[in-house]
């Protein structure tokens, strides 16, 4: 634990890195064609690895109240997109129109793990580290 409170941030921004990346390369290598609500998540997380990298870099501890707001609202929009792949219910109540639908699932690795899946993961754990690092500063 001591090992977390103390690079929390390159933690954080390694999480935040690799989910980057990551989208990147399903989109741009794989050639998935992101959904609006992946488009949103990409918006969350893509700014979340330059702040981080910063914060990392100048050991600045004050950036959890840009962080928090960005990975909690990316919770949000992971789980949400998360239950309409997995809950074809959601589909009828506001279906996504243009380009590629939201349910889609490209990837359903072991049955559960998805790209929402994946981006709530990422999210989390920064929001986790984050709040482990705001507590041990105190």
């Amino acid at each position: 634990m001591r090992f977390i409170k103390q690079y929390y941030l390159y933690l954080a921004w390694l999480v935040a890195l690799v989910a980057t990346l990551g989208s990147l390369y399903f989109s741009e290598f794989l050639g998935f064609i992101p959904c609006e609500l992946c488009w949103y998540q990409r918006i969350l997380m893509y700014p979340l690895s330059i702040i981080l990298g910063v914060a990392a870099f100048v050991d600045d501890d004050r950036c959890a109240k840009y962080v928090l707001p960005l990975s909690v609202l990316g919770i949000a929009v992971s789980s949400y997109h998360y239950l309409k792949q997995k809950l074809p219910w959601l589909n009828e109540i506001q279906p996504c129109t243009q380009g590629v639908p939201c349910n889609v699932q490209y990837i359903n690795w072991f049955g559960f793990v998805t790209i929402p899946f994946l981006a709530g993961t990422a999210f989390i754990l920064i929001t986790g580290l984050m709040l482990i690092g705001r507590r041990a500063t105190r």
